[in-house]
């Protein structure tokens, strides 16, 4: 039965029956987490913990979403259900901004504080010959790290990116505005586009990195600098992914027949997430490529 044609006249919260997607989840992130450590440490057993918990992990998702998805589409969540989502997927971002900010505050340490101070007073005699405060900084040094690298510039593959996510909120919010007017046909085309956008971002990333690699010998281990740029750019890039998965999947629940200009909130988190992720993108490209 569709939201649409649904009748919600009562106001209490809907108590679900026990479930086993909690601790399915929590044996899959053990063994997801173990498992790329230990992949990490060419551990024998890491790459098959790995999977073993990614495997776990999707069927916990597609179950525990699907269930959620049923009994929402069977009118069992009324407005105070309703508001306890809202108010879960507003802590689960701000969540996800205070990751983000550990992140950035990580990269201004090291940027703005602990590479000038190192390079001032009798610090450098410390550290290596020729050291200075410049940034990016290859530090901290070893002889495989020797070899010089090139910085991402702003003005290539990072500016095409910035264009097609901030392409990809007008999108998105071409989507919500034409199913909130109960413009179906608009709401399909919006969300395939920011998808399609989506990829797009994910596909030049990718060949970002490979070029990164292959021509500018910018790699992971290449002191502060490599290591906050990847840790960036790859946790945003892996939102990116979620997101679009996300979104994919609303638009697999449009196609169906589900959502109402009335009851809609599953589009409208996969929308909150995706604008977040557009957000945490700008001021990466200003800290990270530009500045």
């Amino acid at each position: 039965m569709s939201q649409a044609t649904t009748t919600r006249s009562f106001d209490h919260y809907f108590v679900p029956e026990p479930s086993k997607y909690p601790i399915f989840g929590s044996v899959a992130l053990l063994l997801f987490g173990s498992g790329a450590a230990m992949w990490l440490n060419k551990v024998e057993a890491g790459p098959w913990m790995f999977f073993a918990g990614l495997a776990i992990l999707i069927y916990m998702l597609f179950g525990w979403f699907g269930q959620v998805v049923r009994e929402s589409e069977s009118g069992l969540y009324g407005q105070r259900v309703d508001a306890s989502f809202r108010w879960s997927m507003g802590w689960f971002i701000f969540s996800e901004v205070m990751f983000f900010a550990a992140f950035f505050g990580a990269l201004f340490y090291a940027r703005v504080l602990s590479v000038p101070w190192l390079a001032s007073g009798d610090n450098e005699a410390l550290l290596w010959q020729g050291f200075s405060s410049a940034w990016p900084s290859s530090g901290p040094y070893t002889p495989s790290r020797a070899d010089p690298f090139t910085p991402m510039g702003a003005w290539g593959i990072p500016a095409i990116n910035t264009l097609i996510l901030l392409t990809s909120g007008v999108t998105l919010t071409f989507a919500h505005y034409g199913l909130l007017a109960g413009k179906r046909g608009r709401l399909t085309l919006g969300l395939a586009a920011t998808i399609l956008l989506g990829g797009g971002f994910i596909g030049l990333q990718a060949y970002e990195y490979v070029h990164a690699y292959a021509e500018l010998n910018l790699r992971l281990d290449s002191g502060i600098y490599g290591s906050t740029f990847f840790l960036l750019t790859g946790f945003h890039g892996l939102h990116v992914t979620i997101g679009a998965i996300m979104l994919t999947v609303m638009l697999f629940r449009v196609l169906a027949g589900h959502f109402s200009p009335q009851h809609h909130f599953g589009f409208e988190a996969a929308a909150w997430y995706w604008h977040f992720v557009d957000v945490v993108w700008l001021i990466l490209f200003v800290v990270v490529y530009w500045l």
